[in-house]
């Protein structure tokens, strides 16, 4: 069977395996969110974050094993530190926005986080960010205000939280960007995890809630849904370049839709799907012109 599906995938070409990789990631990271939301009306969000991270960490530590003092070799200590922390908040706001907020609601705000990368690393790295750019930054926090609805007494507080989690997010990019590869994608992963379910496990004294019986198959599976989720996302990367597959990371957004309605009745309003698309359109417009940007001969973006 693995041998018919190896076969299979080779016989396509690598932008089409590429493609198929990301749109998988993106439905195992929706499921892991799906988990999430679940398991966090039954219990303390926090907690789910530590199996979320600590189930990824065993798995990373088991599969490493022999040569973990290799893997765990890094050449910038601190870039890897920031990093983890920066993606463990993002981890964290987001789950517990999740428990109040609808999965597709949640998700779409999280789409802000390619837009605010834009804006940080302007700030952060110096990089030229020109008007064209700059319009698809404003339009898609355009689009984020009218998921927001501030003012219009529907606005939940919930949202704030998912909106500094895309700011986190942003920030682990960006940091993930400062290090241009100097460390390998296992070093990166294996850092990104531990450090946050050590985070996490000096949260569990406080929180901590004996989980019924009926939740420990999730807690248990959530992590490794996550450590596959990024495994397709490494192997899609190896496959074609990010800046062909970065379109393809939207269809976590169907996902989001899909599986909000089928599992918890949930269908994203009016304001919710014209802000997303808002907000995909800006983003998929800023890369656009990221990708011009980085071709030689183009002229420069404005």
């Amino acid at each position: 069977m693995i041998a018919r599906l190896r076969a299979g995938a080779d016989a396509l070409a690598p932008e089409t395996r590429g493609a198929l990789g990301i749109v998988t990631a993106m439905f195992l990271f929706i499921c892991m969110d799906t988990m999430a939301k679940y398991l966090s009306g039954h219990m303390p969000p926090m907690q789910v974050v530590w199996a979320r991270y600590t189930g990824q960490t065993l798995l990373l530590v088991a599969i490493f094993l022999p040569r973990l003092g290799q893997v765990l070799r890094t050449s910038n200590i601190r870039i890897q530190l920031l990093r983890s922390v920066l993606l463990f908040a993002a981890t964290s706001l987001f789950f517990t926005g999740l428990s109040v907020l609808p999965l597709a609601e949640a998700n779409a705000l999280m789409e802000m986080a390619p837009l605010l990368i834009t804006i940080l690393a302007a700030l952060v790295l110096r990089e030229q960010v020109g008007p064209r750019r700059w319009a698809g930054v404003v339009v898609g926090l355009i689009g984020a205000l009218i998921i927001l609805r501030p003012g219009l007494g529907v606005f939940q507080p919930a949202s704030l939280l998912v909106v500094m989690a895309a700011c986190c997010l942003a920030g682990f990019q960006v940091a993930t960007r400062a290090m241009s590869g100097s460390d390998s994608i296992w070093t990166t992963m294996l850092y990104t995890t531990l450090i946050g379910s050590i985070a996490a496990s000096l949260a569990m004294p406080f929180v901590w809630e004996t989980p019924e019986t009926r939740f420990l198959p999730f807690l248990l599976v959530i992590g490794c849904i996550g450590f596959v989720g990024h495994l397709c996302l490494v192997w899609a990367l190896s496959q074609a370049p990010a800046s062909l597959l970065a379109p393809f990371s939207y269809t976590q957004m169907v996902w989001a839709i899909a599986l909000g309605w089928i599992v918890f009745g949930e269908f994203p309003d009016t304001a919710t799907l014209v802000g997303a698309g808002v907000i995909i359109c800006a983003g998929l417009y800023v890369w656009h012109r990221e990708r011009i940007r980085k071709v030689p001969s183009a002229r420069p973006a404005r």
